[in-house]
């Protein structure tokens, strides 16, 4: 397994990738191509892939606020799972956001998602009960 960064030439295995993992993105919106290399041309280390060979099984995407560093977007190919591609990910993410000046990572998880409450935990995360999320959206697609 090789973690290099992905470009926008990834962007149909990236998305394939996301839905095969069940995580819910916005194709018309945020997760457009468009707005995919968008982000990708001003972060361009922000978007990790794993690959074995050239198969693409395991994705994560960075973003930060300028006081911390964001873990987004984590996901592993359904039959690679349980063997450290995530964590691999998690580490190169931390190492990159590093490299940008971060000192804090954060991660926002899914109340029912135990597998990844436990990875993170596991990777020395905190879990923090007393934060409530709050957003609001221009529309259901960003």
């Amino acid at each position: 397994m090789e973690i290099q960064n992905l470009a926008i030439n990834d962007y149909e295995e990236i998305t394939e990738l996301w839905a095969k993992a069940g995580l819910p993105f916005k194709p018309q919106g945020r997760d457009s191509r468009k707005a995919i290399a968008a982000e990708m041309a001003v972060n361009p280390d922000f978007f990790l892939g794993a690959f074995e060979g050239k198969r693409l099984i395991g994705v994560v995407v960075l973003s930060c606020d300028r006081r911390k560093g964001w873990i987004n977007r984590l996901a592993i190919d359904l039959d690679c799972r349980r063997r450290g591609i995530a964590r691999a990910l998690i580490m190169k993410s931390e190492k990159t956001l590093r490299k940008h000046g971060f000192k804090i990572f954060c991660a926002l998880i899914e109340e029912g998602n135990a597998a990844s409450k436990d990875l993170f935990k596991n990777c020395g995360y905190v879990e923090h009960r007393d934060i409530i999320y709050f957003s609001k959206r221009d529309s259901d697609e960003v």
